[in-house]
């Protein structure tokens, strides 16, 4: 179960892309968009990213920071955001403490078989840390300009 708005955003801090580390505490100040991703390189996730990194002058206008979570490693997140120019950071939970903490690392199922994998969901957290808004299951189109007017009517 993904956490509820009101919620205080667990903490963490994590390995980034570009050898940078990602931390909750860090960002506290800032309003921020916490999007937690599948995989890396995937169509879906690919597009996901483009939307977040296509309107990163717009979020940034909105005084909002956008991170990007999943469970691959660095070095696939430096290769990802090196093959779509993508600016904003990426952070690695490989250990999946993070993903577990946020309620995202879920039980799915595909073609009758189950698995755990990363629900795409995504976090608005407000400038003292607590959650604003949560979008559980995201499907893609629209969804980032839907998050970015969240963003802008957060105080």
């Amino acid at each position: 179960m993904p956490i509820a708005p009101g919620e205080t955003a667990p903490d963490f801090s994590l390995p980034g892309a570009g050898g940078e580390t990602v931390s909750l505490a860090a960002l506290l100040g800032h309003k921020i968009v916490l999007y937690f991703y599948p995989k890396d390189d995937t169509s879906g996730c690919t597009l996901e990213a483009q939307g977040f990194n296509g309107l990163a002058d717009a979020f940034a206008a909105a005084e909002t920071r956008v991170i990007g979570v999943s469970p691959d490693s660095v070095k696939s997140h430096d290769k990802f955001r090196a093959k779509y120019g993508l600016t904003f950071p990426l952070a690695s939970d490989e250990a999946k403490t993070m993903l577990e903490a946020y309620g995202v690392w879920v039980e799915k199922s595909m073609y009758g078989r189950t698995y755990l994998g990363v629900e795409r969901t995504t976090l608005l957290i407000d400038r003292e840390g607590r959650i604003a808004r949560v979008w559980p299951k995201v499907k893609v189109p629209g969804h980032v300009e839907e998050v970015l007017e969240a963003a802008r009517a957060l105080a």
